[in-house]
């Protein structure tokens, strides 16, 4: 089994393309329970690197390969929370980043994270 969630949709948990890996979004899912296990914002930035990093590992990436993230928020309030969190996975040079807050993310969740890594 994955160490990551299986899509919950008709999509990729990632896919390759001209030596770049694009990591759909990854909801804050244990992929073992399948469901998500905090309501906390700093423990859902968690599960969903956890989650990136998986994928990653799976085709012998690191977070240093890391070109661009797309974060997603259900509350702009918890942008703090969140960089604490999302600070402990990057370092510089840091990744492009775009985050900005959303309606509402599927299954409830208050962050949801999608990446692009370089393979060279």
């Amino acid at each position: 089994m994955a160490n990551y969630p299986k899509a919950i949709g008709p999509y990729s948990a990632y896919r390759e393309a001209n030596g770049l890996l694009f990591i759909s979004g990854q909801l804050p899912i244990n992929p073992e329970s399948g469901n998500i296990e905090s309501d906390d914002v700093k423990e859902q930035t968690r599960q969903s690197l956890l989650n990136i990093k998986a994928i990653l590992e799976e085709n012998n990436l690191y977070f240093n390969n890391v070109v661009k993230t797309t974060c997603f928020l259900a509350n702009i309030d918890d942008f703090v929370a969140f960089n604490e969190v999302y600070s402990e996975f990057f370092a510089a040079p840091y990744p492009a980043r775009s985050a900005f807050a959303v309606k509402d993310l599927p299954k409830g969740a208050k962050v949801e994270i999608e990446v692009i890594a370089h393979k060279g």
